[in-house]
């Protein structure tokens, strides 16, 4: 029988992935995450004395599912940020979004322009907020361990949530004005704000009347309970898909709706994210095992020094002066400061964007910036990644330690880990019914 299917493909991707599922518990003990192993996969398979197969998807396939992957991620991520409990201790994410997000963003952007040769500042400009959002995903050990304090962990958690759809729009702007200095044809800052602006309003759209048809039929009993989890991947999207169809920003708009689906269920909400976060974590590790397989290779074959220079620079100060700034006056101990600041991995998000940033700029600042998000995403899983379980437990340790009185042990409201590439052992989601907005905490 002919058909179009890549079978070789098939059945070596899906090998990688039922092998990741047999043996993750057991190289979970050497500090391997999901995203680490994926990318090994993916080299392995690809290149070397063991390749088995050759991946040429085209750039358009690849980034179509790392922009589908990354507006599922957006909208769980902000959907489980219950903004009703954060009010509660707003303090330290508001000073690490607020302050410590635009100062790396500002800091990548005079690195990048400083350190690398030719490079313009829209260019600069658009390296240094493709880089500044974190993802937690690539270091699960810290966020599992109970031995760090709830707050830290849980200030981790909302920052790797938030940051990236945060940073969105100045991506946005920053290629936008990018593009407009390199061609004639460009269409300059303006249509990018209107961009903007309409995933803005997209997405709160369908994030709020989603969120009030789901309690309103779960109200009415028109739901069933085991199809309601397809509510939270369908709205995800929806909202992505009407914003591209109105040419607005998907990102945006997967964001925000999320957001405002997360304020309006407010009770169950877990029970209905949770599928739409498996299907982003499964699609997650596709990403990342293309990521090794097509991406490294080349990405690392095109680097300069400067690059290997200013992705070090990215992963250390760029990230840990600002942090350290934006908590100056918090009460944290500098061990906790230190570690938020060295927290800070690279992942998912700026892989979408450095395509993004690919298919929009004239080739050579295209390839530029594609070599560069490689080597710095590369060595950010590298060295988090490693480092992850380590750091955990030393400085687990540490915070026994200090006195309960201090600000890492004040109380905190309740949150969970992302699961979006760790996934969560069965039994242990809470239970009960979706309400609405005047529904408990």
């Amino acid at each position: 029988m002919e058909h179009g299917l890549d079978t070789e493909v098939l059945v070596v991707v899906s090998s990688c992935v039922v092998l990741w599922a047999l043996v993750s518990g057991l190289v979970a003990r050497w500090s391997v995450s999901a995203p680490l192993a994926f990318v090994v996969l993916g080299l392995v398979v690809t290149h070397g004395p063991v390749r088995l197969v050759q991946i040429n998807p085209h750039s358009s396939t690849i980034l179509s599912l790392a922009e589908v992957t990354l507006a599922l991620v957006l909208f769980t991520d902000a959907s489980r940020v219950n903004i009703h409990q954060l009010r509660r201790d707003l303090g330290l994410p508001v000073r690490l979004l607020a302050v410590g997000l635009p100062l790396t963003i500002g800091f990548g952007t005079a690195v990048a322009f400083g350190v690398l040769p030719g490079i313009g500042i829209w260019v600069a400009a658009s390296v240094g907020a493709i880089v500044a959002p974190t993802d937690a995903a690539l270091g699960a050990a810290i966020m599992e361990d109970p031995r760090i304090p709830d707050r830290i962990r849980r200030l981790l958690n909302v920052e790797s949530g938030l940051n990236d759809g945060i940073a969105t729009p100045f991506v946005n702007l920053f290629l936008a004005g990018a593009v407009s200095t390199e061609a004639t044809h460009a269409t300059g800052l303006v249509p990018a704000v209107r961009e903007l602006l309409v995933g803005a309003g997209v997405g709160v759209g369908v994030g709020l009347v989603g969120g009030w048809l789901l309690t309103r039929a779960v109200a009415a009993g028109w739901s069933a309970a085991g199809f309601r989890p397809l509510v939270a991947l369908g709205l995800a999207l929806l909202g992505y898909g009407l914003a591209l169809h109105w040419s607005g920003n998907g990102f945006v708009a997967a964001f925000l709706a999320g957001m405002s689906f997360g304020s309006v269920v407010r009770t169950g909400l877990e029970e209905v994210v949770l599928f739409a976060e498996r299907v982003g974590g499964f699609l997650a590790l596709m990403v990342w095992l293309i990521f090794g397989a097509v991406m490294v290779v080349p990405g690392f074959r095109a680097a300069r020094w400067t690059d290997y220079v200013f992705a070090v620079l990215a992963l250390t100060v760029v990230r840990m002066v600002p942090v350290a700034l934006a908590l100056v006056g918090s009460g944290l101990d500098r061990a906790t400061v230190a570690l938020v600041g060295w927290f800070g991995p690279r992942g998912l998000a700026s892989v979408v964007f450095g395509l993004i940033a690919f298919d929009e700029l004239d080739p050579e600042a295209a390839n530029h910036v594609l070599s560069l998000v490689v080597v710095t995403v590369t060595l950010s899983v590298l060295a988090h990644g490693l480092t992850a379980g380590p750091l955990a437990a030393r400085y687990g340790r540490f915070a026994a330690t200090l006195v309960d009185h201090r600000p890492e042990h004040h109380a905190t409201a309740p949150f969970r880990t992302r699961p979006s590439l760790e996934f969560r052992t069965p039994g242990t989601v809470p239970t009960g019914e979706v309400g609405g907005a005047g529904a408990p905490d």
